[in-house]
């Protein structure tokens, strides 16, 4: 596979191994699997990152370099990394705050033999008595021409690449974001409509669909009250339950007062919405999904794929009515249509800024008042 960061991959090799750098990167499946998952590099904010799997080598392999092992050759004396001083540094490191343990406990491993089958090792080693990791030295050594090559230090600068890659398109993103007030209201409209898109990134779909729909349903009125000469007026109130992808256990946003649940989604798989159903006890669930296909269809595939799982169609009816409304694309834009004739449109730039800083770990201060006259740059 060759993309657009093979060529940062490749230079990082030559500097490091000269000539032989060819064959470092043919002949090493890590080099191979790092080439894999970096593919998202160049291709900007709107695609998604390969952060979990990549971390569980990188802070590994860090910790082999930190006590010297690719010098002295005593990595099989080791006792191991503890789990707490690795968790705690992927979460450390840009994109990792929200990580969980998944890819150092198995999914790293399961990721890697789908690609390289034949492999004779895996790259993560754990005793679970002891909750003590290793890498694979094997994979971290190869022969060419009759030498021994480390690939450890070339393992961390191609990461290290890889996230400052990263982390300059989430910074041009949110610099282009604020600069966008300066644009005419169409061309605003646009660029918006394009951040919901189905290529784009799910943490910035999540982000821009929050922003959308919180300001639509501000925009609605409920009449409620425990008596019935105390009835009081109240706007629906959108909240974010936490980061974007987080194991929250399938609430992403909830709305006050009525208590409606939402959770975004790019799959359709009934596995998927089904776990998010029985999360929240069968409790009625919202699904926003990053699809341009029509809701009649998306429920018509959940329920096709629900009938072919469950036997019983009591069981499939009961699930598919805890599925209170499927917000898809399209839906998606005519609600961002409607909020932007009620005068939100900088509002929501706006939540979208500030959204992604804080997602995104992006610590820097802005005014929201910027963003209060784009309504009349007509």
């Amino acid at each position: 596979m060759e993309h657009e960061f093979t060529k940062r991959i490749r230079q990082i090799l030559e500097s490091r191994f000269g000539h032989m750098s060819d064959k470092v990167f043919s002949e090493s499946e890590l080099i191979q699997y790092l080439n894999i998952k970096t593919k998202s590099a160049s291709k900007g904010s709107k695609s998604r990152g390969s952060f979990a799997n990549l971390y569980a080598v990188y802070v590994l392999v860090e910790d082999y370099l930190s006590r010297c092992f690719h010098k002295s050759g005593k990595y099989a004396e080791y006792e191991g990394a503890a789990f707490t001083s690795l968790f705690k540094r992927q979460r450390e490191l840009p994109f990792g705050q929200k990580l969980q343990n998944h890819a150092l406990n198995h999914r790293m491993n399961e990721e890697f033999k789908k690609y390289f089958r034949t492999c004779d090792y895996i790259p993560i080693l754990r005793d679970p008595e002891t909750n003590r990791y290793w890498f694979n030295e094997n994979l971290l050594r190869i022969e060419i021409d009759g030498r021994d090559h480390n690939l450890a230090e070339a393992i961390i600068e191609i990461v290290d690449a890889y996230m400052e890659a990263k982390k300059g398109a989430f910074q041009r993103f949110i610099r282009f974001c604020e600069s966008s007030q300066t644009l005419k209201k169409p061309e605003l409209i646009d660029f918006i409509r394009s951040l919901v898109e189905p290529s784009v990134d799910a943490r910035i779909f999540e982000i821009v669909s929050y922003s959308i729909l919180k300001y639509y349903y501000n925009n609605q009125n409920l009449y409620w009250g425990f008596e019935i000469d105390k009835i009081q007026q109240e706007n629906l109130k959108l909240f974010k339950t936490g980061r974007t992808n987080a194991n929250d256990g399938g609430i992403d946003f909830v709305m006050k007062p009525l208590g409606r649940f939402f959770q975004v989604t790019e799959t359709v798989d009934v596995n998927k919405y089904f776990l998010d159903i029985d999360k929240i006890e069968k409790y009625p669930i919202t699904f926003v999904i990053k699809s341009s296909d029509s809701v009649e269809t998306l429920k018509n595939r959940i329920t096709l794929q629900a009938e072919k799982q469950y036997s019983i169609k009591a069981i499939v009816t009961r699930y598919m009515k805890c599925i209170e409304e499927i917000i898809n694309v399209p839906v998606l834009l005519d609600r961002f249509a409607e909020t932007v004739e009620q005068g939100h449109l900088g509002d929501i730039l706006a939540e979208i800024v500030k959204q992604s800083k804080v997602e995104f770990s992006y610590d820097d201060d802005y005014d929201i008042s910027e963003y209060e006259d784009i309504e009349d740059s007509e």
